[in-house]
């Protein structure tokens, strides 16, 4: 059960994200230290984003479904991944570092790594 509970947490607060994106996607856009663009630009913004955030909902989701840590560690990926990336862009690109989105980022990608750790260990 704790594995589970593991697994949906970070889902739902993908899922919020992504709904957010759809429904107010300037103010999101703002949650995240950026403006909302316009042309081409805000299509990228938008589509890009609500896509990571639902793949990203829907690989927890089906994980802690059908307790399969292959979909738990594609989100693990995307999270750890963004974590990773926003570090880069702090390191070679002028950034400003991003410490709380790094720090949740890191957060949510260790309970999903800790989820798919019991699951495995329960399968055992």
């Amino acid at each position: 059960m704790l594995a589970r509970i593991l697994a949906v947490l970070p889902g739902l607060a993908m899922g919020v994200n992504a709904v957010m994106w759809i429904i107010k996607p300037a103010d999101t856009a703002e949650s995240l230290g950026m403006p909302l663009l316009d042309g081409i630009g805000r299509s990228t913004q938008v589509g890009d984003f609500t896509a990571f955030f639902v793949a990203t909902a829907l690989m927890c989701f089906l994980g802690a479904l059908r307790q399969n840590t292959t979909w738990l560690y594609g989100a693990v990926l995307l999270l750890g991944g963004a974590a990773i990336f926003r570090t880069t862009a702090w390191a070679l690109h002028g950034a400003e570092l991003a410490t709380t989105f790094i720090a949740i980022e890191a957060i949510l990608t260790v309970m999903l790594l800790v989820s798919a750790n019991l699951m495995n260990r329960d399968a055992s």
